[in-house]
């Protein structure tokens, strides 16, 4: 920690703990390894921040970033607020770079904000902005961050491959993973006494999924394969934790099926139950698809699984493949496809020695890959190539 003491960064995110989220968690671990007071993080006012905030040891500044209906455009204070906080941080405190959570609206202030005051920006790019965003002038000014920018984090190779096709310079990606607390995911521990437990069967196997309800999980289809699993003779308990608009219809879903008493939808789950859920599971579970671009660009989640010791069934599109090798720490299958889900599940679930097999490879690989201190430390690194070794480019188009 001594080496980043005197770390001045301006940490632009509207996404930061405790808002819920992998990309706030993201945030939190890395900026929090990377230095103290000397690190300010720009973000937005949420309930719990104040009593979160008091024990960080960054300098976090909540700002109010709700749209205004009466203004326009009404996102306005998204922009013009964090901007001039923001330039009076750098101003106060000779703030030696500027990290934007995301291409927009971040990415964007933290350009203004970068070439106004001469200091290199980083940029992060997590998969779903780039294929999700249709709008002309969105994705104008996306291109225009991206390819403005000092750096850029891909947080897997699909991602890099996105960004390479906007025309960003190869020298400027970064591919960096997002990583696991593995002090808290792991394969020791309690696996019972969590709300939820006294719905399971005994003797049954575990299915878990964990994330928000949003149809490109891929929830329903593990919905549709469990139904299938039931009339195969194979009984199973489903557990989905989360919360999103998609909950009423997967309730639909699971009632047009039949299967209320094998898939459990347990809403909001306390975070120091999660690590629990996921190492009494006998296999994890989310089968993502592309819905009109919107896609799964890594996947947190998959990594806090293997570090609980499960093996985990992804879905073929978006960045999973980085989380999940095919064959190796779980499956990956088109999720679009309720019977490939079915089957996926069925081989698992079925074969004992194939599933400790892959558990124990993904457990290996979350150790020796995906830990926050080595994802800080690598984040130092690029931060210090900007730092020391800036040099001069043409404007961007």
């Amino acid at each position: 920690m001594n080496a980043t003491r005197g770390l001045r960064l301006l940490v632009l995110t509207e996404l930061f703990l405790p808002t819920k989220g992998g990309t706030a968690v993201w945030f939190d671990e890395v900026y929090r390894r990377l230095g103290g007071r000397g690190i300010h993080i720009l973000t937005a006012q949420v309930p719990g921040a104040a009593a979160y905030d008091a024990r960080h040891p960054n300098c976090i500044h909540r700002l109010r970033l709700a749209p205004v209906p009466w203004l326009r455009p009404e996102s306005l204070p998204r922009y013009l607020r964090p901007f001039l906080h923001g330039l009076g941080v750098m101003l106060r405190h000779r703030v030696e770079a500027v990290h934007a959570g995301r291409v927009l609206p971040e990415g964007l202030v933290g350009l203004w904000l970068a070439r106004l005051l001469e200091r290199p920006l980083l940029v992060y790019a997590h998969g779903e902005e780039i294929t999700g965003w249709r709008a002309p002038r969105r994705r104008r000014a996306m291109r225009r961050v991206y390819r403005a920018a000092d750096a850029v984090i891909a947080n897997s190779a699909f991602t890099r491959g996105l960004l390479l096709e906007l025309g960003v310079s190869p020298g400027r990606v970064h591919l960096l993973h997002p990583g696991v607390a593995l002090e808290r995911f792991t394969p020791e521990g309690p696996v019972s006494g969590m709300p939820g437990c006294e719905r399971l069967h005994e003797g049954w196997p575990l299915v878990v999924s964990v994330g928000r309800l949003n149809p490109r999980k891929g929830f329903d289809r593990g919905i549709e394969a469990v139904a299938r699993l039931r009339h195969a003779g194979l009984d199973v308990d489903y557990v989905i934790i989360g919360i999103g608009e998609d909950e009423a219809r997967l309730r639909a879903l699971v009632a047009a099926h039949g299967v209320s008493d094998r898939v459990h939808l347990l809403g909001h789950v306390p975070m120091e139950d999660l690590p629990a859920w996921l190492r009494r599971a006998d296999v994890f579970l989310m089968p993502n698809r592309d819905i009109g671009g919107d896609t799964e660009g890594f996947g947190m989640v998959f990594i806090e699984a293997a570090a609980c010791g499960t093996p985990a069934i992804a879905g073929r599109a978006g960045g999973t493949g980085d989380a999940v090798l095919d064959g190796e720490t779980g499956l990956r299958v088109d999720g679009e496809d309720p019977d490939a889900v079915a089957r996926a599940l069925a081989a698992l679930l079925r074969d004992p020695a194939r599933r400790a097999a892959l558990a124990a490879r993904a457990l290996e690989r979350a150790r020796r890959e995906f830990s926050w201190d080595s994802v800080a430390a690598r984040t130092r690194r690029i931060h210090a190539s900007l730092v020391g070794g800036r040099r001069s480019r043409p404007a961007s188009r």
